[in-house]
């Protein structure tokens, strides 16, 4: 499986991934610094505590990841079967269960450190021009900002898993414009942050949609045997 996903790594890439992160991680930092800054300076009690800062950080960098992963999903899957490359994988010695599992493995293990990296980099950074330049009427301190880096390792797993839900979407017509779609809809679901009505900290549904992208990639992988490779 491990020579599988290297296999992968090396067929598709994903340098372009990389800078894509890079890219998106100073942009984040740059609209979460205007954004918050702009809240405060014209009344908007959106941000109250500092608590507030870190949960608006961690929203917008799954939302982001997640979309990315849609971008995978659709480079490293549906791509290979709308272009019927995939039937040529399917006719080397292995198992196309393996084959599978390899590639959904891998955006998977992508999104999931991309996304625990963004997060501590968009919000450290965010820490540090603070200090220098105060956005929030209150302390971002560096124990403060290791307990919200902590507490956001649960909400990154289930949006890891949650990030394979557009594969189903995506197989149905091996579409590259639906799958990204469907990515944003479950954004405009996991990632809806009020403080009234928070759906991205409400921990029961970031489980319960991971465990639907979970069951997607189950079922494609135990079907992958029965389906037609074009």
């Amino acid at each position: 499986m491990l020579q599988l996903i290297k296999l992968e790594l090396k067929k598709f890439k994903l340098g372009w991934y990389v800078k894509g992160a890079i890219i998106a991680n100073i942009l984040l930092t740059v609209i979460m610094c205007f954004v918050i800054y702009l809240a405060h300076s014209e009344g908007d009690l959106l941000i109250t505590v500092y608590q507030d800062v870190y949960i608006l950080i961690g929203a917008s960098v799954r939302a982001t990841f997640i979309v990315f992963a849609s971008v995978l999903i659709s480079k490293i899957v549906i791509e290979e079967y709308k272009n019927k490359t995939i039937s040529l994988l399917f006719s080397y010695p292995v198992n196309r269960k393996k084959i599978i599992a390899s590639k959904l493995l891998l955006i998977v293990s992508l999104t999931l450190i991309t996304m625990m990296l963004s997060n501590i980099i968009v919000a450290g950074l965010f820490t540090i021009v603070n200090i220098y330049i105060p956005i929030v009427p209150f302390t971002l301190t560096v124990n403060r900002f290791l307990g919200e880096v902590i507490n956001m390792v649960p909400f990154v797993i289930a949006s890891a898993g949650m990030s394979l839900i557009p594969l189903y979407f995506g197989m149905r017509n091996h579409s590259v414009p639906v799958t990204i779609t469907s990515s944003l809809i479950v954004v405009a679901i996991a990632c809806s942050y009020n403080p009234e009505i928070s759906l991205v900290t409400f921990i029961p549904l970031q489980i319960g949609l991971a465990v639907i992208g979970g069951a997607i990639a189950y079922l494609g992988i135990r079907n992958i045997e029965r389906e037609d490779a074009v």
